[in-house]
């Protein structure tokens, strides 16, 4: 059966989405590959930036991770998500503002401060260049000198302070596709299921889902979100915002035309 659900590339019905503790360890370990067995929102979540020609949407979470030998481990993901392309100065500042946040610090005794470990979570909207693959995780190795990766001693809190892995998802290669679990989470932000006439709801298929308890909860919440009246009035805000975007990028294209048809006349001449 083909249900109509809240699009969550919407910042309010993204927000609606990963505020629920249970959707947010489902997306969250369907990215990190492993299970996250509890998950904090921290301090200055929701950091909406509405600039002259970019929003991006920001969630820090604060997560207990499942190792592979079975211990815990407590790990900062710093989640963002943009709707257009943007420069990566913006990124990086967030990133750099969250390496030196005092919060973001552990402290025990008989040792200095070390930082938490960090992953840095990118949704785009758009492609990243010619990369040709949904998601892209960039994992930092440990090598020495002759290349060969060192594995005694690590991890280790100095090296974990000091870089971080990151995963880059870009919605428009989704597709449609769905081959493993990330693949079933993240169907819910495929555009290619957007309605024709309303980019707000998205359709998709109950069938996918059935034997699935995690994502039958996503999808009731959004199905929720898709009634909300606040939500809808927030979608509606978003939809004035980027139309006004691509108004007067439709402006400035139409300018630099006629800017160009009258260089090339002046050089003729």
């Amino acid at each position: 059966m083909i249900i109509r659900v809240a699009n969550p590339i919407y910042d309010s019905v993204f927000k609606y989405l990963m505020e629920d503790e249970r959707i947010a360890r489902t997306v969250l370990s369907a990215l990190l590959k492993k299970e996250v067995v509890e998950v904090q929102i921290r301090r200055n979540e929701y950091t909406n930036g509405y600039r002259d020609n970019i929003s991006m949407f920001r969630i820090d979470f604060g997560a207990r991770v499942r190792q592979d030998d079975g211990s815990l481990r407590l790990v900062l993901i710093e989640l963002q998500k943009t709707w257009l392309e943007t420069e990566t100065l913006r990124f990086r500042q967030y990133l750099g503002a969250q390496y030196s946040n005092p919060e973001n610090m552990v402290k025990e005794e008989l040792r200095p401060p070390y930082g938490l470990p960090m992953v840095a979570v990118y949704i785009l909207g758009h492609r990243v260049g010619n990369i040709k693959v949904p998601v892209l995780y960039v994992n930092h190795k440990p090598c020495d000198y002759e290349g060969r990766e060192v594995t005694d001693g690590l991890p280790d809190p100095f090296v974990d302070s000091l870089v971080h892995e990151s995963i880059i998802v870009q919605i428009p290669l989704l597709h449609g596709q769905i081959n493993n679990r990330l693949d079933r989470v993240l169907s819910v932000f495929d555009q290619a299921n957007k309605e024709k006439d309303n980019r707000q709801l998205v359709e998709l298929d109950d069938a996918n889902y059935q034997d699935d308890a995690d994502m039958q909860y996503i999808l009731h919440r959004l199905v929720v979100a898709s009634v909300d009246a606040q939500l809808r009035q927030d979608m509606n805000v978003e939809d004035e915002y980027f139309q006004a975007i691509e108004d007067r990028d439709t402006a400035i294209m139409s300018r630099d035309k006629q800017i160009k048809e009258k260089d090339e006349q002046l050089l003729q001449k």
